[in-house]
């Protein structure tokens, strides 16, 4: 993945942190650059709630007096990044996207948060999110709507919204959103990013969470695991999370022994949208590349149920209606109208139902573990379409389908398998087509090194060229 400009702004941080090492750049001057992009860029996209340039610039200050000292604290420092809004920043109210909610202020920072300042990160700020986190896109009842860099008619995708926006626009390279059954992945494939929702327990949380994970969003494999090396240190406060490690999360494409591999190729759901053809074809040649290097490549037959998906859907509703109806009611009326039609579908739910529900998504745990099992990766389309209209709040507008779009992403949040996203290819439009690459659990190390294997090997066909000019609508 090549730059097509020499601007600070658009160097990964992988670069960055060489360049800080050699002393050819400043953290506060690179800062000062992806500034520039903010101020250009922000009023179309809209991708930020709280952007804090003065906190970053006593950040990057900071790391520059470290660095010319030859004293790095961490891995990130002096990198510019942003956190998702439901991340908490001491001080920095949270509310979840939604002009409802009376917004929590958190008194002390998230585990990811604490995990990215103590490694000297420049965190630019929080970025939005649709109310409640339970839309894919960037349609939001507080923050209006979020819009695509390479095209501001088209949706980022969601529900980590303005972090997806952020990573395709410059705003610095590394992102960190989150994810409950896509919301990691599914901007990664409508902006063409690289991301990683983590295997369960890996990203230490302070509200864990069935399914929920938080992940690095980024333009290259190398900054996903840059990013990983922080974000996945321990914090007692996750009492789901996985014993404390040291991954070993040097990516060498050389290294990496495709002739060993046996991948699977999961091309049918079992249920929700259609797969659109042209995205089933970018997916395919992304399995002829690993084939074409001897891996082998067998397909996994459909093992997630349109019943499955619905318990899954009334599952989430019943959740946020618990929310919903804890508001007065000129608070309700504030919710954005998608999500109030959402929640009041299932008001006459009972508990034997949420149960079933449960039990449901333990079965779908079992089949998506089983059918996996037999392989290293697995790849499939992120989503069955590529990007929308910014203006929906789904991929098919305004009606009620539940959760049709993420029968391919939700298994893995289930089951607690990594899976990752990486564009590769782009519709007859110019909109980007995601790749997804899922592991066996706990192999987030695995699934990173084959997303940085493809991405040296996947030709320019399939390669978003950075940055994304301004002005620019399509790929």
């Amino acid at each position: 993945m090549t730059n097509s400009s020499s601007r600070a702004a658009n160097l990964t941080a992988t670069e960055l942190v060489a360049a800080y090492r050699t002393g050819d750049l400043s953290p506060v001057d690179v800062l000062h650059d992806v500034a520039s992009v903010i101020e250009a860029r922000e009023p179309q996209l809209n991708a930020f709630w709280q952007l804090d340039l003065e906190g970053a610039e006593d950040a990057a200050t900071r790391s520059e007096k470290r660095w010319s000292k030859g004293e790095p604290i961490g891995p990130v420092d002096g990198v510019p990044l942003t956190v998702k809004e439901n991340l908490a920043r001491a001080g920095v109210p949270m509310p979840a996207g939604n002009a409802g909610l009376t917004p929590v202020w958190p008194e002390r920072s998230s585990p990811v948060v604490e995990r990215i300042e103590e490694a000297g990160g420049v965190i630019l700020g929080s970025t939005v999110m649709p109310d409640w986190g339970m839309l894919s896109s960037g349609v939001s009842s507080l923050h209006g709507i979020t819009r695509s860099p390479w095209n501001p008619v088209l949706t980022t995708g969601g529900s980590s919204s303005g972090a997806g926006a952020a990573a395709a626009a410059g705003y610095g390279p590394l992102h960190v959103g989150t994810d409950i059954g896509g919301s990691i992945r599914l901007p990664g494939t409508w902006l063409g990013l690289t991301t990683l929702k983590p295997s369960a327990g890996r990203v230490p949380l302070d509200a864990p969470y069935l399914g929920r994970a938080a992940g690095p969003m980024t333009r290259s494999a190398p900054d996903a695991a840059l990013l990983m090396s922080v974000i996945s240190r321990p914090d007692p406060r996750d009492w789901t999370s996985l014993p404390p490690a040291e991954l070993d999360l040097s990516l060498d494409p050389a290294a990496f022994d495709v002739t060993r591999l046996r991948i699977g190729l999961h091309l049918d759901a079992g249920c929700g949208m259609p797969l659109d053809p042209e995205v089933r074809t970018a997916v395919e040649h992304a399995a002829e590349v690993f084939a074409a290097a001897g891996a082998r490549v067998a397909e996994v037959p459909p093992f997630m149920t349109e019943r499955m998906l619905a318990d899954l859907d009334q599952f989430w509703r019943v959740r946020s209606l618990v929310d919903f109806e804890a508001l007065a009611q000129d608070a309700r009326e504030r919710v954005l109208p998608f999500i109030q039609r959402w929640v009041l579908a299932v008001a006459d739910v009972d508990g034997r139902s949420v149960l079933r529900d449960y039990a449901s998504i333990m079965t779908l745990q079992r089949a998506t573990v089983t059918a996996t099992e037999a392989f290293d990766f697995v790849l499939s389309p992120v989503a069955p379409v590529a990007a929308f209209p910014a203006e929906w709040p789904m991929p098919w507008g305004e009606t009620d389908e539940g959760m049709a779009h993420i029968g391919f992403t939700a298994p893995y949040n289930m089951s607690g398998q990594p899976a990752a996203s990486v564009n590769c290819g782009f519709t007859s439009d110019g909109r980007t087509i995601g790749l997804q690459v899922s592991g066996r659990r706990f192999d987030d190390v695995g699934v990173l090194r084959a997303v940085d294997w493809y991405e040296q090997h996947r030709g320019a066909e399939a390669t978003p060229a950075w940055p994304i000019p301004e002005a620019g609508a399509g790929a």
